[in-house]
């Protein structure tokens, strides 16, 4: 499994629905905008750090960041 790839994907599929641009998700979450387009893009591997703060302002559990999409 490609878990950059999947991990991106989630991150992208949350912000969308709940109406984040990734300007609004990457300052709430303090990182750099480009940071997020290329963790979205699955070309970063964020730290476990990063994730936390990416799902606690997604609003939801780190691990649901790591589910595969279907």
């Amino acid at each position: 499994m490609d878990w950059s790839r999947i991990v991106g994907a989630n991150v992208r599929r949350l912000r969308v629905e709940r109406e984040l641009t990734q300007e609004q998700l990457a300052h709430d979450a303090n990182i750099d905008v480009t940071y997020l387009r290329g963790i979205e893009a699955g070309r970063r591997n964020p730290s476990i750090a990063v994730v936390g703060r990416v799902a606690a302002v997604l609003g939801c559990h780190p691990g649901n960041l790591f589910e595969p999409i279907t």
